[in-house]
């Protein structure tokens, strides 16, 4: 019987220890899970055919805004790498409130050469329709080189330095015009989270796509409750709403995007897009 007992606490100490070491290992893993979000920071990536490239979220939202502009003015996707190419060298897609002189915004643009008030220059929304207005103006833009069309807009010191941007371009106008679906994804922690804006957010994005697209609100009885449909007439057209709600989601507070079988949360942002089956393909669902 004593040899038995001895036994039997050898064997209790190592298999105490082991339930330890099992808790640590699964609280450590909890804690990690919760950390995790606080842990990547903030940023966006865009993953399309021609590569991928990591942004901060100014960047990636300006970036989207880009694209809108351009399917509001229902312009071809070569405008929108135009765009791009100029806005990359102009300002790295930041809005800038100062530069060379008295230039200002995404595109650098100059106040004292009639592209505007300081104050619209810097409305990403404003200052990109001003780009477009004076692109499609360029005579036979779509068959120029890339470069020549960008300085004939800006005529700026170094036409050719656009040249240098063109596959960033392409990439930016395959992912934010909605080629390529859930190209783009966004996140931060939790603690950067704002006090949610949706109906602002709306009125942004409504804003810069156009009166075209059509919003079905909450309170007009959006089929989904406690968020807002955006309808899209097209695939391309609902990526590019759902890449601009993703790259706004920070600013406006927006917890869930939902689109065509995929979900994108704040809460999982770094996760990307997932699965969700029950995602609609003819609106873009925010909250």
């Amino acid at each position: 019987m004593a040899a038995w007992e001895g036994r039997l606490r050898r064997w209790r100490w190592p298999a105490a220890g082991l339930v330890v070491v099992l808790a640590l290992a699964g609280g450590g893993y909890w804690g990690f899970q919760r950390l995790q979000p606080y842990l990547h920071g903030d940023g966006c990536e865009v993953v399309a055919p021609l590569g991928k490239r990591s942004l901060r979220p100014e960047q990636a939202a300006n970036a989207a805004t880009i694209a809108g502009v351009a399917f509001r003015k229902q312009l071809p996707e070569r405008a929108a790498v135009i765009a791009y190419a100029t806005a990359i060298q102009e300002s790295r897609l930041r809005n800038l409130s100062s530069g060379d002189r008295d230039s200002v915004g995404m595109f650098q643009q100059r106040p004292s050469q009639g592209w505007g008030s300081p104050e619209k220059l810097r409305d990403p929304v404003q200052s990109t329709s001003k780009f477009f207005d004076a692109l499609v103006k360029v005579k036979d833009y779509l068959d120029l080189d890339l470069h020549d069309a960008a300085q004939r807009v800006q005529r700026s010191a170094d036409g050719t330095a656009y040249a240098q941007h063109e596959e960033d371009g392409k990439l930016y106008a395959q992912a934010f015009t909605g080629r390529q679906p859930a190209a783009v994804r966004c996140w931060y922690p939790p603690n950067q989270q704002a006090a949610p804006r949706r109906a602002e957010a709306v009125r942004e994005v409504r804003r810069t796509f156009g009166s075209r697209l059509q919003v079905l609100t909450a309170a007009q009885g959006s089929p989904t409750p406690h968020a807002d449909a955006l309808r899209v007439s097209t695939p391309r057209a609902g990526w590019a709403v759902a890449s601009w709600a993703v790259t706004h989601a920070k600013a406006y507070g927006l917890r869930e995007v939902r689109y065509d079988g995929r979900r994108w949360t704040s809460a999982a942002g770094h996760d990307g897009w997932t699965g969700d089956a029950d995602a609609p393909k003819d609106r873009v669902i925010v909250r």
